[in-house]
């Protein structure tokens, strides 16, 4: 497998939500070698709004991920506008009811990715934010496959509370002139802009705003912060795939599935993975209180929460090194450790 970008496809894909895809497709990036005895894969799934091309930093000899240890495997997740999404596939359509991704989709198609490469072991699953949340529902659905996980600033169910903020981004977005019910006539520019600023408010500590942390790379004010390192960040993306990861964030439940139907608590039981969980002390998103209940009913784990002002960006800490210093030592230890 050469370490380049890579599409794999599937024929009459079914989803969750009980359509089905003629051709579901997963692009993915591969970095590093695969060991003779096939044992040495980490699987890093894409988070809200990225690409692997935007979580690619953090992969290196002297990062959180060794290449030269380890065959890492990049998967974007469905709606991510690489991977099978609104933007690119007319069979994703969206309306308000009738579609939607989950992560179970993700991780069924991701595990026949797996499979089609041979490969039949992870000794991590790495993920940040909606990537811890595949990386819990790795460990449930295929307990025997995973050896650890990582799972930083995530939870394995939506909370109500953060299902509250991700529709106030749904409705934000939604409520531009543009939408017509079913799709975006033209580019939403009103709601580019209440969707940025709503996501920017949430996604850092009031400590981070109150210390003006992002005067240190450049802003001239908040506003130009708001406008180039939020807004412009997410006009990048085709508003419809913003919508098609909201809902997969919306329905993230890692019981609602027919191998759990609905026990929750059985469903974190089952991970047999020695599991990291590696919330950040301010995340508004993923509170420390949840990340530790769930903690509590993973039988292998370990909580290991992150000291930031950074709130769930310290999960991506491509501008803070502190931050990635912490995780890296802690990844390096769950490597490090027998499973």
């Amino acid at each position: 497998m050469n370490n380049a970008v890579n599409q794999f496809t599937i024929k009459n894909f079914s989803l969750q939500c009980k359509t089905t895809l003629s051709e579901a497709r997963i692009v993915f990036k591969t970095y590093g070698k695969l060991n003779k005895e096939r044992t040495n894969t980490i699987l890093y799934p894409t988070s809200y709004g990225a690409q692997h091309q935007d979580i690619e930093w953090l992969i290196s000899p002297d990062s959180i991920l060794d290449p030269s240890q380890y065959f890492i495997i990049v998967a974007n997740m469905f709606g991510n506008g690489l991977s099978s999404s609104p933007s690119n596939n007319e069979a994703c359509g969206l309306t308000e009811s009738r579609f939607w991704f989950t992560h179970l989709d993700n991780v069924r198609a991701q595990k026949k990715l797996l499979d089609s490469l041979e490969i039949n072991q992870l000794a991590l699953v790495y993920g940040w934010s909606m990537g811890a949340q595949q990386a819990y529902h790795w460990g449930a659905l295929y307990p025997e496959w995973v050896e650890r996980i990582a799972a930083v600033c995530g939870t394995a169910r939506t909370t109500d509370h953060n299902k509250i903020f991700l529709q106030s981004l749904r409705t934000a977005l939604t409520a531009d002139p543009t939408w017509n019910g079913n799709k975006f006539e033209d580019v939403p520019e009103r709601g580019f802009r209440a969707f940025a600023r709503i996501y920017a408010s949430w996604a850092a500590s009031q400590a981070y705003y109150r210390e003006g942390i992002y005067y240190q790379f450049g802003y001239e004010s908040l506003e130009d912060y708001l406008l180039r390192g939020w807004e412009a960040n997410y006009r990048r993306r085709d508003p419809h795939d913003l919508l098609a990861m909201i809902d997969t964030w919306l329905h993230c439940d890692i019981s609602n599935n027919p191998t759990y139907q609905g026990n929750y608590q059985q469903s974190l039981s089952s991970i047999q993975a020695q599991t990291l969980v590696m919330p950040a002390i301010t995340d508004l998103y993923f509170t420390p209180e949840d990340c530790l209940a769930e903690a509590n009913l993973i039988p292998n784990a370990k909580y290991l929460p992150i000291p930031s002002i950074w709130g769930h960006r310290a999960g991506n800490p491509a501008q803070n090194p502190e931050d990635e210093t912490f995780i890296r030592k802690a990844v390096t230890e769950l490597l490090a450790s027998n499973s």
